[in-house]
């Protein structure tokens, strides 16, 4: 009985060179494998990516233009430029205003676009609305075509 236990069987030796691992070879095909697979897949998730920013900077324009109309509803009007989106969670210096200013008018503070920039505000005209309210889009610059075109209440020009 002790004899048995001292010499190996085969079937351990078989399970010991397949535990060893995978040769270079196989490793090389699947790398190449998922490389292939995310240069078809990965352009389409970042696009996907891209769209969702764009909409997401267009949902937040929106909860910002009704604040911006429940703030006005308080206080009788809309934000100076110097005042600026600020005014919609900071109680104003104004003696006068503070008294009518029933904010913050934003839960969460006040956020930023999806590509991590300020949303721009002008109490100037923006065609059919009172002032403007957008994003500079994913460039950060005025103007652009694409994911960096403006998004929201655009400025007349």
């Amino acid at each position: 009985m002790n004899a048995n236990l001292s010499r190996p069987s085969r079937s351990s030796s078989a399970t010991r060179s397949a535990a060893q691992g995978f040769t270079l070879l196989e490793m090389i095909v699947v790398l190449v494998i998922i490389g292939l697979i995310m240069g078809l897949v990965g352009p389409r998730l970042f696009n996907q990516a891209d769209k969702a920013k764009v909409q997401t900077a267009e949902t937040q324009v929106k909860m910002l233009k009704g604040a911006l109309e429940t703030m006005r509803l308080d206080t009788g009007r809309y934000p100076t430029q110097e005042e600026g989106l600020a005014l919609l969670v900071e109680q104003p210096t104004d003696a006068k205003l503070s008294q009518r200013w029933k904010g913050p008018y934003l839960d969460d503070g006040l956020p930023d676009d999806p590509w991590g920039n300020a949303y721009q505000y002008s109490p100037k005209s923006s065609g059919t609305h009172a002032f403007a309210l957008f994003s500079l889009g994913a460039d950060g610059k005025t103007g652009g075509d694409g994911y960096d075109a403006d998004v929201g209440m655009l400025p007349q020009q």
